[in-house]
C-alpha cells in the first residue's frame, strides 16, 4: 500500500469489499485523502483492532 496512486485508482472497489467484510466500517471511515492516509489507517486499525501490518496485508489479499 506504499504506491498511493496505485491505491487511489483502485480504491473504490477496495472500499466497496471492506465494507462487505467488515459490515461496521462506514464512508467516514474509508474516506481516502491525500496526505491522510495514516490517518485513515489510524480510524481503521482501532475500528478493527488490527495492526497496521495486518491491514495492509488484508487490503492486499482484496
Amino acid at each position: 500500500m506504499d504506491n498511493l496512486t496505485e491505491l487511489k485508482g483502485n480504491w473504490n472497489e477496495t472500499k466497496g469489499k471492506l465494507k462487505q467484510k467488515f459490515a461496521s466500517l462506514t464512508d467516514d471511515d474509508l474516506l481516502l485523502v491525500e496526505g491522510k492516509q495514516d490517518e485513515m489507517l489510524g480510524r481503521l486499525q482501532k475500528k478493527l483492532g488490527k495492526t497496521k501490518d495486518e491491514l495492509h496485508k488484508l487490503i492486499e489479499k482484496l
